[in-house]
């Protein structure tokens, strides 16, 4: 606050003040600051979201598996069962394309077995559109 002193003209008579008093504008400003700090709401440190529910998981099927060996002498057999001929072998690929879902095929063959009988299972199987191959006891082949 500043103090108004009299210059020194003598007459008596104070000096009309030149400055703005300004306490009641700072007044009202803080009034002013006040309610808007009262009125913003107050800030949470969370995100409010929508999160999917959960549906409980299927239950696991296990796959079907189709065993297929050929053994030392060639001959193929599906699931244990000795195939007579390809006819015959492809209509039981047939049957395993239309199994809903694919079985999965386990190819063994014995050792001493023709490269043609395997070759020809595998290459028939791929024809018709199974893609659940496996070839099983490959280590017998290591040495």
């Amino acid at each position: 606050m500043g103090m108004n002193l009299g210059s020194g003209s003598g007459n008596g008579e104070p000096e009309v003040m030149m400055d703005i008093n300004t306490t009641p504008l700072i007044d009202v400003m803080l009034v002013l600051l006040i309610m808007l700090i009262i009125t913003i709401p107050a800030q949470l440190h969370t995100v409010n979201m929508d999160m999917p529910v959960s549906k409980p998981a299927a239950k696991k099927v296990d796959p079907v598996v189709v065993k297929i060996d050929v053994d030392a002498n060639s001959v193929i057999n599906w699931n244990g069962k000795p195939v007579a001929t390809r006819a015959e072998l492809d209509l039981k690929l047939q049957e395993a394309y239309q199994m809903q879902p694919q079985p999965e095929l386990h190819i063994r063959s014995h050792a001493k077995a023709k490269y043609e009988a395997v070759a020809a299972v595998l290459a028939n199987a791929q024809r018709i559109g199974l893609t659940k191959l496996g070839i099983v006891g490959s280590e017998q082949f290591v040495n």
